[in-house]
């Protein structure tokens, strides 16, 4: 079966300052071994993406690795409010971080949040990372300010309800929920290996999600990757690969029927280009396997995590072919396309 090349809206490529964990050419080998042409990466590097200087180094990093098309997000930080609006025609839009995360982006102060909600150019968009009573605080400053907001992996069952209040009000509000999120509670993964921010959930905050799925606008995958060794640690990093695992999740719960093909397209594709005024890629398809059977398991994986949380998970689903632009990038486990040939979507 053929489909569009998917969009991940939220990756994190490690590159500049944590190449060992990931850099562009693995990070986007790892996107197009899952069926993602398009990747938008997240500004929380070393150091962060938050200024002129930070953001064409970062540019430079990604110009020279990636392997298939690519954004960088600006990062709202507590002293580039005067410089955002400037930079935002070459970003895929600010990020706040507004809750437990990196620190040198994390911004306590909600004058500061309304400042950058207020300043930030209506022809970019605002992502969030909130959760809980924050996630519902960036609710209010967005509708104070007349903005959208895209709320990063909701992952609870107050959350998604709140997301669903603040759509039942007709407020600007659209959100991202992970496979892990979905699939996994945290009793799935003790220890190091299930630190993850969000958090895991409870088993009623998976079902909650999945109750909800009419008001998730995108499946997102954080690919936030940390070697197995420090994950192993006695201070394991929060996050984990997930590139090459979102799409066989998902078309196995299609074929449970708990969502349909169009379901997953609509919040891999349609979504993700409409929210975040992306560009359409010509000549750009991936050609799926849907009844492959088949074991996910690290070996063989193209992130340089050299592990997944869903370890000896068996799926049914997997990617055959990928084409960008009219070239054949991946092809049966293989990835053909050479770092450099991957483009900036806001590229003028």
């Amino acid at each position: 079966m053929r489909i569009h090349g998917l969009i991940d809206p939220h990756v994190h490529m490690r590159e500049p300052g944590a190449t060992h964990k990931e850099d562009w050419a693995s990070g986007t080998a790892a996107a197009l071994g899952g069926g993602f042409t398009q990747v938008l990466a997240m500004p929380n590097t070393d150091p962060p993406v938050v200024d002129r200087t930070s953001l064409d180094q970062a540019l430079k990093l990604a110009s020279l690795g990636a392997r298939c098309d690519y954004a960088l997000y600006l990062g709202a930080g507590p002293d580039n409010l005067s410089l955002t609006a400037e930079l935002a025609e070459g970003t895929a839009g600010l990020k706040l971080y507004l809750d437990q995360t990196y620190g040198p982006l994390r911004l306590d102060e909600m004058s500061l949040w309304q400042a950058h909600f207020t300043a930030w150019p209506k022809t970019r968009h605002l992502v969030a990372h909130a959760e809980g009573r924050t996630l519902a605080a960036a609710i209010l400053v967005a509708a104070l300010t007349d903005r959208p907001l895209h709320l990063a992996h909701v992952a609870t069952r107050e959350e998604i309800l709140l997301v669903r209040a603040a759509k039942e009000q007709g407020l600007k509000v659209t959100c991202e929920v992970t496979p892990h999120h979905l699939f996994l509670t945290r009793d799935d993964l003790p220890g190091g290996r299930g630190e993850v921010r969000p958090q895991l959930g409870s088993r009623a905050d998976v079902d909650a999600l999945w109750a909800n799925l009419d008001v998730i606008d995108c499946f997102a995958t954080d690919h936030a990757p940390h070697t197995a060794a420090e994950k192993a640690s006695a201070n394991p990093p929060p996050g984990f690969p997930g590139l090459e695992t979102a799409l066989p999740l998902l078309l196995t719960a299609v074929h449970a029927g708990r969502l349909t093909l169009d379901d997953v397209l609509t919040r891999m594709d349609t979504n993700v280009r409409r929210i975040f005024n992306l560009p359409a890629q010509p000549a750009t398809w991936v050609e799926l396997d849907l009844d492959k059977v088949h074991t996910l398991t690290a070996q063989g994986m193209h992130s340089k995590a050299g592990w997944t949380p869903f370890e000896g998970w068996q799926v049914r689903g997997a990617v055959q072919k990928v084409v960008l632009r009219g070239q054949t990038v991946f092809k049966d486990g293989q990835v053909l396309a050479p770092p450099r040939f991957g483009q900036n979507i806001r590229a003028r």
